[in-house]
């Protein structure tokens, strides 16, 4: 397993041994287009993201048109977001733990990260600076994700919430930016597959 943690200049690396994998489950909705939706909207609602909610109905030919009656394919994600759920609330666990108030959940920000590890699988690499959206402050800023203060922590190969965050804790830098107070905002993604199994990412902002 990899650990890497980003935040400005300070890099730090722990290799471990990589565990086998663990499946996880993608599953959708069917919404029923009413008066005044549009994708945005339904997006919102169910807190994914536009692009993916587009990718997953190809049968409508313009997203900016969909009209009461229609029917939008929701990809709900819930196998991967429950991971990640887990990821933040044993985050907030450790936080407590050192007296420190806990993270909110900010799940536009839990889609910038499931990206990156998604683009580290596909692209195999293992880094905070990504090949196809370059540094982290970069990519939440492409993501419309606004922030005063930023930081990541990226692991691979670990298969369960509780060893990633285990991992984090016992390096010192990942430590210090999960119990960084200045930090009010989280968001975690997971993607599953690629050379170490298992890719995780956290983010965390301050607004």
């Amino acid at each position: 397993m990899k650990l890497w943690i980003w935040l400005g200049t300070l890099l730090l690396t722990v290799i471990m041994v990589i565990q086998m994998p663990q499946t996880t489950h993608a599953q959708t909705d069917t919404y029923t287009v009413k008066s005044g939706d549009t994708l945005w909207k339904i997006s919102q609602r169910y807190q994914i993201g536009l692009s993916e909610i587009i990718n997953a109905n190809r049968g409508i030919s313009n997203p900016d048109l969909i009209y009461p009656g229609d029917r939008v394919t929701i990809p709900l994600k819930q196998g991967i977001k429950s991971l990640e759920q887990q990821v933040i609330d044993l985050t907030n666990q450790k936080r407590s733990e050192n007296g420190l108030s806990a993270l909110r959940a900010d799940w536009e920000l839990s889609r910038v990260a499931r990206y990156k590890s998604k683009d580290m699988e596909n692209k195999g690499y293992f880094s905070h600076e990504s090949p196809t959206y370059g540094s982290p402050f970069q990519m939440m800023s492409d993501f419309n994700v606004s922030y005063s203060r930023a930081a990541e922590n990226i692991a691979a190969g670990q298969s369960t919430a509780q060893e990633v965050v285990n991992g984090w804790m016992d390096s010192p830098g990942h430590r210090k930016n999960i119990l960084d107070a200045n930090l009010t905002y989280i968001g975690v993604g997971y993607s599953e597959g690629g050379s170490y199994g298992h890719y995780w990412t956290q983010m965390f902002i301050s607004k």
